[in-house]
């Protein structure tokens, strides 16, 4: 299951419960971590975003049919440094990744009507330090802008798979493998204020959207030192907007600083989830 906390100080939050949830299920969650005023500002941001995106060529990766993920500015996101600071995220950060960790990548994903379950997969294969360290080096942090109902594709894990080892294509398990994770799979229905953390190398799958709502969430790619994950991502903030920021959060940003914001330049395809899967398992529309 996963592990809960009340919002409190980085203090009040248990190094060992933290690191007995990633390094087993690879997954846990602070509920009510951020008032609904926060995250309907969050939704109303990431709507206008999306919009845009999808109006430029490039803007939005597809993940999918009718499946998007986009990145943006952190500075376009107005509740960005109250999600970066808050002290469930430092606190899980700080014991997984160490002291000295980077936040790499924010952008958020958009499972629309319609959207297919994806292929069992991670985000990208298993780092020496994960496969034979047996350390995580990553985490991805998800806050949901809805209540997440069965009908709307919800996020569904295999726990304690982000140490599976398989030959073949690093990220895509063969279908064979698929009945394990079928039988592990569990369903999350996360509730507005909810965030959850994960290392990214558990197996893990977006669902079948069959309601007529979209499903937007945010995401926040964390690094330790030694992670590679930043040269995936274009994580830059404005001259005016970095100099603004207390510098417990600056210290923690594997960014580029410029005069004017410039196009991000997305480099985190996955061709394998750009076609979905039928409800039968089979590869396909």
């Amino acid at each position: 299951m996963e592990q809960e906390h009340a919002v409190g100080q980085e203090s009040q939050f248990e190094v060992a419960e933290i690191m007995r949830g990633l390094y087993g299920d690879g997954i846990i969650a602070c509920r009510a971590a951020f008032a609904p005023a926060l995250i309907a500002e969050l939704r109303a941001d990431i709507d206008q975003l999306f919009a845009q995106a999808l109006a430029v060529e490039g803007g939005a990766l597809n993940r999918g049919p009718n499946r998007y993920y986009v990145e943006v500015h952190p500075e376009r996101l107005r509740s960005f440094v109250a999600i970066a600071s808050h002290p469930w995220v430092r606190a899980v950060c700080s014991a997984v990744l160490g002291p000295e960790y980077r936040i790499v990548e924010v952008g958020f994903d958009v499972p629309g009507p319609g959207a297919m379950h994806q292929p069992w997969h991670r985000d990208f294969a298993a780092p020496p330090e994960t496969v034979r360290g047996r350390r995580l080096s990553s985490l991805a942090f998800n806050i949901t802008t809805v209540d997440v109902t069965e009908d709307m594709g919800p996020f569904e894990i295999a726990p304690g798979t982000q140490w599976d080892l398989f030959e073949g294509d690093p990220m895509f398990p063969d279908q064979s493998l698929w009945p394990r994770y079928e039988a592990l799979a569990q369903r999350k229905l996360p509730k507005v204020g909810d965030i959850s953390a994960r290392s990214a190398l558990t197996i893990h799958r977006g669902t079948a959207n069959r309601s007529a709502l979209s499903r937007p969430v945010l995401v926040l790619g964390a690094d330790a030192p030694d992670a590679t994950n930043a040269i995936k991502h274009d994580l830059q903030l404005s001259r005016a907007f970095y100099d603004s920021l207390p510098h417990a959060l600056r210290r923690h940003l594997a960014c580029r600083v410029v005069k004017q914001l410039e196009p991000i330049r997305q480099a985190h395809t996955i061709e394998g989830l750009k076609t979905g899967v039928a409800m039968g398992g089979a590869m396909g529309g």
